[in-house]
């Protein structure tokens, strides 16, 4: 006997559109309160006449992530997304990359997933409990895709200080000493132990852009991590970076790399200290520098917190603006998603006035080529990557 499917989720008309348009979410205060399912459970949903199947989420702000307009996602759906998704990549990322994202949730139609692949290892990262049930099908089709030889498992958290859980899923578990490439640029990955799935992807094309206007006299890495932005910088040229972390660890790793990339770490300057502190204290100073890349966390977690993100990138743009030399270039980066690039553009030219300085904006960008974005899904260009070039000197 056929299985008679359930009626369908009625949603608010007004979501039709976004919906039509192929948004991937529903928020949970737009689901009838009395709805119940369990995590993980296939949810037809309607608004007006758009119909989507989606996946139900008891504990996130997101209780549906939608996968489809066609009828309940079957395993080869899935398959089909992760193909889709490497012949993508396999067109796009450069020869020499081995490090790259597979899968960037949203953009390549599974959303709540994300595939990063780091040599021979592919790290899947989910950002919800619900899609903790569609790993049997994932692991399948990555097997099947890109032969790893070994798949590991992190459930995301929301600070990126936060380690995860790491499950392996398939093969062996990665080394602690993996080392992949971003051009000619070399990198300790740290899969475990490191931010996101162990290094920020997402700003590959932004550190060799940077690095072109970077490649001469002295650098100041704000929130620098392991140190991405400066090596690139170091190999082409830049005499002296200066690498701003409050983690003694991350700061650690950044010598290494250093040491990897034949930089001597020794020329170069790694201090552990809160970046606003730092900035406060080099204003007071008048230290200068010919170039200035800052990238910090994400400065909100919802649209409640907007405000306060904005002011902060205020605060902290205002401040590394005074740092930089007349002719020299300040690249500001946000990867906090509520912020818009519209925002963040008009942050810094408050930022720059509150500094007293003019500037042009020389290059404007987002995710690495390998980070698609669904067209109807605004949100998904979480990154902004904006170098401003400085035409008066600091006041």
């Amino acid at each position: 006997m056929a299985q008679i499917e359930p009626s369908p989720l009625k949603l608010p008309d007004f979501l039709e559109s976004e919906l039509a348009a192929g948004h991937p979410w529903v928020y949970r205060n737009h689901v009838p309160a009395q709805f119940e399912a369990a995590t993980g459970s296939w949810v037809c949903a309607v608004a007006g006449r758009t119909k989507v199947w989606a996946l139900w989420d008891n504990e996130s702000q997101i209780a549906l992530r939608v996968f489809s307009r066609n009828g309940r996602p079957s395993p080869e759906l899935i398959f089909e997304r992760v193909q889709s998704a490497f012949e993508l990549r396999r067109a796009l990322t450069p020869a020499r990359a081995t490090a790259y994202r597979l899968i960037n949730g949203e953009g390549d139609g599974l959303p709540g997933i994300v595939v990063d692949i780091y040599g021979e290892y592919a790290v899947v990262a989910t950002y919800c409990a619900a899609c903790r049930v569609l790993l049997p099908q994932l692991l399948d089709a990555l097997a099947r895709s890109v032969t790893p030889r070994g798949i590991i498992h992190k459930q995301a958290t929301s600070e990126p200080g936060e380690h995860a859980e790491i499950e392996v899923l398939f093969g062996q578990p990665p080394p602690d000493d993996l080392v992949v490439s971003e051009g000619e640029a070399r990198y300790y990955a740290d899969l475990a132990r490191g931010h996101k799935t162990g290094l920020y992807l997402d700003q590959r094309d932004n550190r060799l852009t940077f690095a072109k206007f970077a490649k001469s006299g002295s650098v100041l890495n704000l929130f620098s991590y392991t140190g991405g932005f400066s090596v690139v910088a170091g190999r082409t040229g830049a005499g002296r970076t200066t690498n701003i972390d409050i983690s003694e660890h991350a700061l650690a790793r950044a010598r290494d790399n250093f040491i990897l990339n034949e930089l001597d770490p020794s020329k170069h300057r790694f201090t552990a200290m809160d970046c606003y502190d730092y900035l406060k204290a080099a204003v007071r100073s008048r230290e200068i520098f010919d170039s200035i890349v800052c990238d910090p966390p994400s400065l909100a977690r919802n649209r409640a917190q907007l405000d306060h993100a904005l002011k902060a990138y205020l605060h902290i743009n205002a401040l590394g603006l005074q740092l930089v030399r007349a002719g020299g270039y300040y690249a500001a980066a946000s990867c906090t998603a509520q912020v818009s690039p519209e925002q963040f553009r008009q942050v810094l030219s408050d930022a720059a006035q509150r500094a007293g300085r003019s500037a042009q904006i020389v290059h404007d960008s987002g995710h690495a080529v390998d980070h698609p974005i669904g067209i109807g899904h605004p949100e998904g260009r979480y990154l902004k990557f904006v170098v401003l070039r400085t035409l008066n000197d600091p006041r």
